[in-house]
């Protein structure tokens, strides 16, 4: 009988670790080529530059493991213009506005169910230790109409995001379902200090009251895939 399960021991530990070990071959194999999946021993203005997609190395801290599993096997752009929008505008001619050239953009790779069960579980691990306080947001009431006014026009979010499709800007990540993707205490931090993540990101700090972090960490928590904006 303590031989059985012994032997049983054995073989969940031996499941459990096939999978880790996958994980972190995916990681490899389909994900560093583009990502830093650890933390760059120096950042500069030409790194970040020249990223071929977003840092993976705090994404246990950043995203919730049900929409990574989902979106790794069907994967749609969150960035419009790639992880650097530069690289893909087109000039407007004519008066005409600068756009997104999404010939330019390439496509991410779709997994299948158990490859992205198994990267979702190793992405999940990276925790970018100190960048994320638990318990950050607060979760107090929301006052939706305010809180949308704070990112639509007080405090120049919609600039450069949309909430909704067909408004907002284009040159960072579209945040219409920023509830299913991110973890509200990473929301918040970024907030308050996205250059605590990377010196050199474009985003600025905007400097603004906890409260005004709270009430957009709130609204940008609530907006999720087919909920009513």
């Amino acid at each position: 009988m303590k031989r059985l399960l012994s032997l049983m021991a054995l073989a969940v530990g031996g499941i459990t670790a096939g999978h880790a070990a996958t994980g972190a071959e995916l990681l490899k194999s389909q994900c560093v080529s583009c990502h830093a999946v650890t933390k760059p021993a120096a950042s500069s203005v030409d790194r970040v530059l020249g990223r071929k997609g977003p840092d993976l190395h705090f994404a246990g801290a950043k995203f919730k493991r049900e929409w990574l599993v989902a979106w790794l096997q069907k994967p749609v752009a969150i960035r419009s213009g790639g992880a650097m929008f530069l690289n893909a505008l087109q000039p407007g001619s004519g008066g005409a506005l600068d756009s997104i050239d999404p010939t330019k953009v390439p496509a991410h790779p779709a997994l299948s169910s158990a490859d992205a069960a198994a990267a979702a579980d190793a992405l999940m691990a990276l925790s970018g230790e100190g960048l994320v306080e638990a318990g950050g947001f607060k979760n107090e009431p929301l006052n939706a109409s305010m809180a949308s006014l704070l990112f639509n026009k007080l405090r120049g979010c919609a600039s450069c995001h949309s909430a909704k499709a067909g408004a907002g800007g284009v040159s960072g990540p579209d945040l219409s379902a920023a509830g299913d993707r991110l973890q509200p205490d990473f929301i918040a931090a970024y907030i308050r200090d996205p250059q605590k993540f990377d010196p050199h990101v474009w985003m600025p700090r905007l400097d603004l009251n906890e409260g005004d972090i709270q009430k957009l960490t709130g609204y940008l928590s609530s907006l999720k895939q087919g909920a009513a904006k």
